[in-house]
């Protein structure tokens, strides 16, 4: 797989292979399938966004290899209304459009790092990232495969 997929959003059928594609990226770093759901949820909920709000943008799903973790990041863009009032958007149960109000919410809450910027007329990126802790005898199977890894103290 590679490091970073690009997947168009452009109406709602582009949510499934959005969701799709961070499941296996997930599955790929060695998430649980339970927290592969959880990264795929929040995919939906975004991309449900973009679909509603903006009408299109991009999903760009980029894997993230440090020493001790392995990651996924979550970028969301659109070149839609943008956000007017963001705190109100975060809030549960705050919906608009007919939505129920779990989109960013959730996804908020799913993730281990969100963040939104936002501009009216200009559109919102939303990036979120998922991230597990590698164990001591997966760091040690790369060192035994021959990955080195030399930090300064």
């Amino acid at each position: 797989m590679e490091d970073e997929v690009k997947v168009r959003i452009a109406g709602g059928e582009d949510v499934v292979p959005a969701r799709a594609e961070g499941r296996a990226l997930a599955a790929d770093l060695g998430f649980s399938r339970t927290d592969a759901t959880l990264i795929a949820t929040a995919i939906s909920e975004i991309a449900r966004n973009i679909v509603v709000h903006a009408g299109r943008g991009e999903i760009v799903l980029r894997r993230a290899r440090e020493e001790c973790r392995r990651g996924v990041i979550v970028t969301a863009r659109d070149d839609g209304p943008g956000i007017a009032d963001v705190e109100a958007a975060m809030r549960e149960g705050v919906g608009s459009k007919g939505g129920l109000g779990l989109g960013l919410p959730g996804a908020n809450r799913i993730m281990d790092e969100f963040a939104i910027e936002t501009e009216a007329g200009r559109g919102t990126t939303v990036r979120m990232a998922k991230w597990r802790v590698r164990d001591e005898l997966e760091r040690l199977g790369d060192r035994q495969n021959g990955a080195r890894t030399w930090r300064r103290r």
